[in-house]
């Protein structure tokens, strides 16, 4: 199913409307920020310094919010939420559209730092 692109304003909107009932209006602290800190003694792992793809924080934002009824939003309203904290994070810009086709293309900033652990074998 394909969400209409929403520009990151809204997406921004549907997350504090949503999501600030039980968390900070800027976002979670284990969802933003850390950047630069995963070599540190107390790195911070957080969507922008360690998460490895875009689809993983689509998936998070899917099953685990808005907080005080996980499940519950739509698919637009997911793709909002995804694109904000994408956002917040300084992976994509204010004005990027976020939908089925965009998202799996967003490149992550610690998805080098990734290996497989069982790689794909030749026939």
């Amino acid at each position: 199913m394909l969400a209409r692109a929403l520009d990151a304003r809204r997406k921004a909107q549907h997350f504090v409307l949503r999501e600030s009932i039980c968390r900070h209006d800027r976002g979670n602290d284990r969802l933003a920020g850390g950047q630069g800190t995963l070599a540190s003694k107390a790195p911070v792992r957080t969507i922008g310094s360690y998460w490895p793809y875009s689809t993983t924080v689509f998936d998070y934002v899917r099953r685990s919010m808005p907080y005080i009824q996980p499940q519950t939003l739509s698919a637009d309203e997911v793709y909002a939420v995804t694109a904000y904290l994408l956002n917040l994070n300084g992976i994509i810009g204010e004005n990027d559209e976020m939908n089925a086709q965009t998202l799996p293309k967003v490149k992550m900033p610690n998805q080098s730092n990734f290996i497989l652990m069982y790689p794909a074998r030749g026939r």
